[in-house]
């Protein structure tokens, strides 16, 4: 049952991006280049960006329900999450922040927290919560993190 638990939790911190983005990519790829556009005009580049994102959102995401060099995955999918708010949840640049009423900064505001939330929370299949976690991390970046061990202390 604690297996099966870990899985869902684990699924469920990613199903955000596999399968529902990562789906959504494929089946409205025009629009999810047209998207990516907005950022880089020339069309194949934005095709590349869009290719990339894909594979970071499906191969990152078995990495964590896996288990298999999950820490590693859980650190790009999290830097994946820190990009796409800072390239596509510019609240900044908007200038209705302050404005009373509806507002399409504030909007973006909140998709940019929701985004650095996501990356804090991945951030913890990478790193753990432990005294040593980053250490642990950097002396074997590839490991994983053992989640389904029945062991107790199985945490990075």
């Amino acid at each position: 049952m604690v297996i099966l638990g870990t899985l869902l939790l684990r699924w469920l911190l990613v199903c955000l991006f596999f399968p529902f983005s990562a789906l959504d990519k494929v089946i409205g790829f025009e629009g999810a280049v047209a998207q990516a556009q907005g950022l880089l005009k020339a069309r194949t580049l934005a095709v590349a960006m869009l290719m990339a994102g894909l594979a970071v959102e499906v191969v990152c995401s078995l990495g964590i329900i896996t288990g298999i060099a999950d820490r590693a995955a859980a650190l790009v999918l999290g830097l994946y999450c820190v990009a796409t708010a800072v390239l596509f949840k510019p609240f900044w640049t908007l200038p209705d922040f302050w404005q009373a009423g509806p507002s399409k900064s504030r909007d973006l505001f909140w998709d940019f927290l929701k985004n650095l939330s996501l990356a804090g929370g991945i951030f913890l299949v990478t790193f753990g919560t432990g005294p040593l976690a980053v250490s642990s991390f950097l002396a074997n970046p590839l490991g994983s993190s053992h989640p389904y061990s029945q062991h107790p202390g199985n945490a990075p």
